[in-house]
C-alpha cells in the first residue's frame, strides 16, 4: 500500500512539474502598437506601454512611424497585420474611419470615469468617434512677448487683432488655412457653433479673409513648430500662434512667453484598431487601459498634452524628470478649456481642397 502511494505521489509530482514547466515555457501573447518617434513616443512608453505590459503580461512590440495612412491601407488590403493598435492624429483617424480601414469601437465598453460617470460623459467633445478613442489633446494658442507691452497685457483672442492697443508684428502659420480661418471668425465674434456654417458660405469665407486683411500689413509667417517661440524671442513678432507644447518647451528653457488660452483651437491624437485585425480583442483591451483616467493622467505628467478625459485632470502631478507641475500647460485644464474650440477635421476633409486653394491665392497677393 505504501509502495502504491509512493508511486502515485511521484506521478502527481511529475505531472505538476510538467504543468509548471509548460506554463513557464509558454510565450506571453504579443501585441504590436504603432506610435510616433521622439519625446511623445518615449512619454507613452513610460506612462502607458510599460505599465500595461506589467499589468497584463502581454509582450508589447512598439513600432514607430511618421503618420499617414499608407501602411494602414496596405495592412488592411492584404490582410497581413504588422500592428494591432495605432496612434493616429485625429484628421487621419477621421479619414481612415470613412475609408473603412478601422474597426468600430463601442464607447460603452470603455471604463467609467473616476466618479462612475459613463465614458461618453467623461471624454471631451470630439474625443469619441465610431472608430477611434481620443487620448491626448493638443492645441494652438496665442503666445506673446510680455516685454513689448508696458501696460495692460493681451488676454483675449480679440487682442491678437487689436493693433492699436497692442502694436507689433503678428505671426501666423503659413502653409494652411486650417485654424487661421477659424481663429479669424472667432475673433470677429462668430459663435463657436456657427463657425463652420459661416465658412461654407462665400460671404462667411470673405468675412474670415477680411478679418485677416485687417492685420495683413503686420503679418509675418512661420512654417516649423519651433519658429513662433524664436520669433517672439528675437523680436520678429509681438504675438504668434503656436502649439501649446512649444509653450512648455519655452518654460523648460526659461524663456518667458505670455499665453492667451482664450479660444484655443484644439485637436487630439487617438487610438484605433486596423479593420479585420485578428488581435482586435487584445488591442481593445490595451486601448481601454491606455485611455483610462489614471493612464491619461500619467501621460499628462510626461508630456504637455491634456488628457482627453475630464476626470483624469485631478490626478495629474509633476513631470517625473523635471519636477514641473504640468497642469498649467495642459489644454484641458478647466481654466484653459472654458472657451476652447474643437477643430472639425471631418469638415476640412469635405471642404479643405477648395478653401486651401483660395488660401494660397490670398497669401500670394
Amino acid at each position: 500500500m505504501r509502495r502504491w502511494f509512493a508511486v502515485v505521489l511521484v506521478l502527481a509530482l511529475a505531472v505538476a512539474a510538467a504543468f509548471i514547466l509548460l506554463v513557464m515555457s509558454r510565450r506571453p501573447p504579443t501585441l504590436s502598437v504603432v506610435t510616433w518617434a521622439g519625446s511623445y513616443g518615449r512619454a507613452q512608453s513610460s506612462a502607458l506601454f510599460i505599465p500595461y505590459q506589467a499589468r497584463s503580461g502581454t509582450n508589447l512590440h512598439i513600432a514607430e512611424y511618421d503618420g499617414g495612412l499608407r501602411e494602414l491601407r496596405k495592412a488592411v488590403g492584404r490582410g497581413r497585420y504588422g500592428f494591432d493598435a495605432i496612434d493616429l492624429e485625429l484628421p487621419d483617424a477621421v479619414a481612415a474611419c470613412r475609408q473603412g480601414l478601422l474597426e468600430r469601437i463601442d464607447a460603452a465598453s470603455l471604463p467609467a470615469g473616476l466618479r462612475g460617470e459613463p465614458a461618453a460623459q467623461d471624454f471631451v467633445a470630439g474625443a469619441i468617434g465610431r472608430c477611434w478613442i481620443g487620448s491626448v489633446v493638443y492645441s494652438q494658442i496665442v503666445g506673446f512677448d510680455p516685454r513689448r507691452f508696458s501696460g495692460a497685457q493681451p488676454s483675449s483672442l480679440a487682442d491678437f487683432f487689436d493693433l492699436a492697443r497692442f502694436p507689433g508684428p503678428r505671426a501666423l502659420r503659413a502653409d494652411s488655412a486650417k485654424m487661421n480661418l477659424e481663429l479669424a471668425l472667432l475673433a470677429d465674434g462668430v459663435a463657436p457653433a456657427g463657425v463652420y456654417r459661416t465658412l461654407e458660405t462665400q460671404d462667411g469665407l470673405g468675412r474670415a479673409f477680411a478679418k485677416l486683411d485687417s492685420i495683413r500689413g503686420s503679418l509675418v509667417w512661420w512654417t516649423r513648430s519651433n519658429e513662433p517661440v524664436e520669433m517672439l524671442a528675437d523680436g520678429r513678432a509681438a504675438m504668434a500662434t503656436l502649439l501649446n507644447g512649444s509653450l512648455f518647451d519655452a518654460a523648460v528653457h526659461r524663456r518667458r512667453i505670455g499665453a492667451i488660452w482664450d479660444r484655443q483651437l484644439y485637436q487630439m491624437d487617438a487610438f484605433a484598431i486596423p479593420k479585420g485585425d485578428p488581435k482586435r480583442a487584445m488591442a481593445l483591451d490595451f486601448i481601454r487601459f491606455a485611455t483610462s483616467p489614471s493612464s491619461l493622467a500619467r501621460m499628462a505628467e510626461w508630456a504637455p498634452y491634456g488628457p482627453a478625459r475630464r476626470s483624469a485632470l485631478g490626478l495629474v502631478g509633476r513631470n517625473p524628470e523635471l519636477g514641473i507641475a504640468m497642469t498649467p500647460f495642459l489644454p484641458t485644464a478647466p481654466e484653459h478649456f472654458k472657451t476652447a474650440f474643437a477643430v472639425n477635421d471631418g469638415w476640412w476633409l469635405d471642404h479643405g481642397a477648395e478653401i486651401e486653394a483660395r488660401w494660397r491665392a490670398w497669401r500670394q497677393k
